[in-house]
């Protein structure tokens, strides 16, 4: 009797053990994929979404072991529900038949100012961007790359500095034309209209939208991120860090409206840009660093870079317009 007893003890433990581990995870598919998205602490949360997908992985790979099919069961349906969103963003996709001239983006967060000027300048050097579009970009800053030299390379500026982390900025190799800045929470998100000599006009965004807070509701990150222009016929490109991964609602609203993420496209999608090896924070990487570009555009290339004194990597893409 108690050799009875004692078995089904075992089997309960091994039960609880495997709902404890696929239940969250199953979970977490639920709200990823309903189009529903709360505030806190949702939306800090789902930017990990990629470690969620490895969690219902061992998830299954523990009810296995355990011989708990109803549980694998559920485990096993979260993984192949999340196939579809997660496995695109490590296979490269086809490109529309853009045979337009070349346009290359670099983006950079500078973390209040304090990236090192050097190292950004070699960058501009070596990638020879056409557009560099600057966040959390200060009076300091502005100045320190005045005077190594970055007008040189990029003559043409739509600066906005400011103390603090809302200052931003688009410097260009091609004459650019002022567009409203995007304000909101003491956040500036510079836009300018760039002329290309091959004859388009493409709107240059600097995307800096606030960053979602870690408890309570989030009206100024949701709202920079939908104040970022789509639609019509104008050729955009939206580049910097728009503090959300592809698996937030609002970047995939953009996505929808007619803009393609460079990462993706590419087949590099869980690059992290976020936080670089060496700042503060210790949390897992994840992708909120963008370049978004037309759907119209061809993708050819896409890097993470490395900039000393700023937790935040910078993103290099090189496009092709139509």
């Amino acid at each position: 009797m108690n050799s009875y007893r004692s078995s089904w003890r075992y089997m309960g433990v091994r039960t609880w053990m495997s709902w404890i581990v696929v239940v969250p995870f199953a979970g977490w598919t639920v709200v990823r994929l309903s189009g529903f998205e709360p505030d806190w602490p949702w939306v800090p949360l789902v930017a990990y979404t990629p470690y969620a997908g490895f969690g219902a992985v061992l998830g299954v790979l523990l009810a296995v072991l355990l011989k708990r099919w109803a549980a694998g069961t559920v485990a096993l349906v979260s993984v192949l529900a999340l196939m579809p969103v997660l496995l695109p963003r490590a296979l490269n996709d086809g490109n529309p038949a853009a045979d337009g001239p070349v346009l290359r983006v670099l983006a950079a967060n500078l973390l209040v100012g304090q990236a090192d000027t050097a190292e950004l300048m070699a960058l501009v050097t070596k990638l020879r961007p056409d557009v560099l579009a600057l966040q959390e970009f200060t009076p300091d800053a502005e100045r320190r790359l005045v005077e190594a030299g970055l007008p040189e390379l990029l003559p043409h500026a739509l600066s906005r500095p400011l103390p603090g982390v809302g200052g931003s900025a688009v410097y260009a190799r091609y004459p650019l034309t002022a567009g409203r800045t995007i304000k909101i929470g003491g956040f500036g998100q510079a836009r300018a209209w760039l002329t290309h000599p091959g004859g388009a006009r493409v709107e240059i965004v600097s995307v800096h939208p606030c960053a979602p807070k870690r408890i309570g509701r989030q009206p100024c990150w949701q709202s920079g991120l939908e104040a970022l222009p789509r639609g019509g016929k104008a050729l955009r490109v939206l580049a910097g860090d728009f503090n959300a991964t592809l698996d937030h609602l609002p970047m995939r609203d953009l996505l929808a409206a007619g803009y393609r993420d460079a990462a993706d496209v590419r087949g590099r999608g869980y690059l992290a840009t976020w936080p670089q090896e060496g700042s503060q924070t210790n949390l897992p990487g994840v992708a909120i660093d963008h370049v978004l570009a037309d759907a119209r555009m061809a993708v050819h290339r896409f890097e993470v870079l490395a900039l000393r004194h700023t937790d935040h990597r910078p993103v290099f893409a090189e496009l092709r317009l139509p």
